[in-house]
């Protein structure tokens, strides 16, 4: 017979470099791999080499940064969805991708079950799971670090080295890491206590805010439909243009963010997130939506990007309600065209300037000059004294009851 073959989600970090020789020994089956490029920055070719030593028959390298912004990160962005006020999602909707580009690689190679090294604690389990449940009901998942015998990240270290696999951590800085265009991820280490401040060694990315230059640096995005197009007037294409705002705002450290996040499976735990490009683009879509979204349309948006932040948390992304929500987000950002200026300094994301072609915004009507063309004062007093019927309706009833 055959031999049982598994598709493992492979990024060479600890957690997968280790698991090709424990599926070996335990499954006795052929392990195939793939590492999907979401815009980590690392040369992905040596993989090739280390996969096949460490036991596995082949490695597939997929290229999915194009489709990870437009299709992923663009709408959510344009959803404004910010999980917990803090967290711009950036592992959250990278996973959903990866899992559906496995199912593909799965079918074509004939595996006939996936394999993550995602934690029992973690939210990634479920976001891997639910999505290759989505595409493929039948295939088995095999999650080691629900079922080995390894407890913690120094056992797995010891696993590697008494099987002679070379691993990107050492116990000196033993974070879990996870990096794409988007953001990179910290957590582990000391920072499982959140009564210490952030050691000033771990962010990677981003110029500390005390660091960065004494002078603000002024950055305009511009939007088409809610999508940004060029910055400082140069239009890129979707990868190019994440690339340059997260070199503009990382240099002024713009967009490190130090929470206790509540996860999906019911403990809270403590990351370290660096979304420099994500924190300006979100800054400079949101100045804009308020000159060109109505308030009604405005505040009702504001409680689906809550939702939808939950979705893409909770690894919700291929359901019915995330695809209606986003139909919703997409018809709202019809008129959100324009140009966003904001002034990066030391950390800060400040608004310092928006125009649009449609904006709402109208200095004849909202001026404290003479308006009276536009707008009559004294129609305020008929506003007044309708909209505040109910209070006082209420003050006369009492005052009758009180009799």
């Amino acid at each position: 017979m055959a031999k049982m073959r598994v598709l493992l989600a492979y990024s060479g970090g600890l957690d997968t470099s280790i698991i090709i020789p424990w599926l070996k020994e335990n499954y006795d089956c052929d392990v195939v791999c793939m590492a999907g490029d979401v815009g980590q920055g690392e040369e992905l070719e040596p993989l090739h080499e280390k996969a096949q030593k460490s036991g596995a028959v082949k490695l597939y390298i997929e290229d999915l940064k194009k489709e990870f912004v437009q299709d992923f990160i663009w709408p959510t962005l344009q959803a404004g969805a910010i999980y917990e006020g803090k967290y711009l999602l950036g592992t959250s909707f990278a996973r959903p991708l990866l899992a559906k580009r496995l199912v593909e690689i799965a079918h074509q190679e004939n595996c006939t079950a996936i394999c993550h090294g995602c934690t029992g604690k973690g939210n990634d389990q479920v976001r891997f799971e639910l999505t290759i449940k989505a595409f493929d009901p039948h295939m088995q998942i095999i999650a080691p670090w629900r079922i080995w015998d390894i407890k913690s990240r120094e056992d797995a270290m010891d696993y590697a080295a008494a099987h002679g696999i070379p691993v990107p951590v050492t116990k000196k800085r033993p974070y879990s890491m996870d990096k794409n265009i988007w953001h990179l991820s910290h957590e582990g280490g000391e920072l499982e206590n959140p009564a210490e401040e952030m050691p000033k060694h771990v962010p990677l990315v981003c110029t500390l805010p005390e660091d960065a230059p004494d002078q603000p640096e002024y950055v305009t995005v511009d939007f088409e439909q809610g999508i940004p197009v060029a910055i400082n007037g140069e239009k890129l294409d979707a990868v190019e243009l994440l690339t340059k705002a997260n070199e503009i705002a990382a240099r002024n450290g713009v967009g490190i963010v130090d929470m206790v996040e509540n996860r999906l499976v019911g403990m809270k735990s403590r990351g370290i997130y660096e979304t420099p490009g994500g924190a300006l683009l979100y800054a400079a879509h949101a100045n804009l939506e308020e000159i060109t979204l109505d308030k009604e349309t405005q505040h009702y948006k504001q409680q689906v990007a809550l939702k939808f932040a939950d979705l893409v948390y909770n690894g919700l992304w291929y359901t019915n309600l995330r695809e209606a929500l986003s139909a919703f987000v997409t018809s709202t950002q019809q008129n959100v065209t324009g140009t966003a200026k904001l002034k990066l300094y030391k950390g800060n994301c400040i608004g310092a300037g928006v125009t649009a072609k449609c904006s709402l915004y109208m200095e004849k009507i909202a001026t404290f000059g003479d308006s009276q063309d536009l707008y009559s004062h004294h129609d305020s007093e008929g506003f007044i004294n309708l909209f505040g019927l109910p209070l006082k309706v209420q003050a006369l009833a009492k005052e009758e009851a009180e009799k």
